[in-house]
């Protein structure tokens, strides 16, 4: 039996503690005996998670058995941590087979001294607070989770219930992950990245519904023509007035924000089909593979191939 082992803490993001636990326990239902999932605080009181919702742990940290899979969730309670759970996880975590946190735990990991030299994510807000506060992690902004060895971080909420999802398939196969995708409504491997909802959230503050239409427009035609001029027209605006006003209500120009969403999309396309560069390229509103490459290098430091490389999933047998 696997131990996975949560630790709870005052402000609590709750999904980030049930997320997961639904899956371990989904999983441990499926195959018995698989896992057995734990809870503890620091004193063994009961926490009050960031919605209010109150969550009784099983025990303390000090007594909790030894963890197989240690996790760590996020929430408003990470940003003034007790000075005693970053003790103990800098004393424990080094001590399980693996080590995991759900959204803002990564601000807990990288505290405790968890994550330096290593590979990372987190909640795509907090991911340059991430960089700036502890330059020896190597933050990744856009993955729903980044796996680095026994470590493994996931991006914000229920990017925990993916991270999860991926640990059960590693650890009883595809066909256990994929009963309790099933079972939860969820993807087995979920479409994109959190890039999508960085970049597209971080613009959603357009207050008028025409400049609204038009990020909808992007974001689902990607190959169209997307100059100011015809972005403009389908505003029904000026092109001079509409691009003063989106980056007045988006924070970002046009321009930039096109940018974003064809990178987006054709890392999406990489990542899950096996599509030629050449065809994607066209797809994303690129023109050519050269164009591309460009956007890729200039925005990834990575060839569009040599991205795929290295996140294109290489299916078991």
């Amino acid at each position: 039996m696997r131990t996975v082992l949560v630790v709870l803490f005052d402000g609590v993001q709750s999904l980030d503690v049930t997320g997961p636990v639904e899956v371990f326990a989904g999983a441990a239902a499926w195959r018995a005996g698989s896992y057995g999932v734990r809870t503890a605080s620091l004193d063994g009181a009961a926490v009050r998670t960031s919605s209010g919702l109150s969550l009784v742990p099983d025990g303390t940290l000090a007594e909790a058995p030894a963890a197989h899979t240690l996790l760590v969730p996020g929430g408003a309670g990470t940003r003034q941590p007790d000075p005693r759970l970053t003790d103990w996880l800098r004393t424990h975590g080094p001590r399980a087979e693996r080590l995991v946190s759900v959204c803002t735990g990564a601000l807990l990991l990288a505290r405790a001294g968890l994550l330096d030299g290593r590979r990372a994510t987190t909640h795509w807000a907090y991911c340059d607070r991430l960089a700036r506060d502890h330059p020896a992690v190597r933050v990744e902004p856009d993955p729903i989770y980044v796996r680095d060895g026994r470590v493994s971080t996931s991006a914000g909420v229920t990017s925990g219930i993916d991270l999860a999802l991926a640990l059960v398939e590693e650890d009883l196969g595809r066909e256990a992950a994929l009963v309790v995708a099933r079972h939860l409504v969820v993807f087995l491997r979920r479409p994109g990245n959190q890039a999508q909802f960085s970049a597209q959230l971080a613009a959603q503050t357009a207050r008028r519904e025409p400049l609204r239409e038009v990020q909808q427009w992007i974001t689902e035609h990607p190959g169209e023509d997307l100059s100011v001029e015809s972005l403009a027209a389908r505003a029904r605006l000026s092109p001079r007035h509409f691009a003063r006003a989106f980056r007045s209500e988006t924070g970002v120009t046009p321009g930039r924000y096109v940018d974003r969403v064809r990178l987006e999309h054709a890392r999406r396309l990489l990542e899950d089909t096996a599509d030629g560069v050449t065809e994607i390229s066209r797809a994303c509103g690129y023109g050519t593979p050269e164009a591309m490459r460009r956007a890729f290098l200039r925005a990834l430091g990575a060839a569009p191939a040599e991205y795929r490389r290295r996140f294109h999933p290489v299916p078991t047998h």
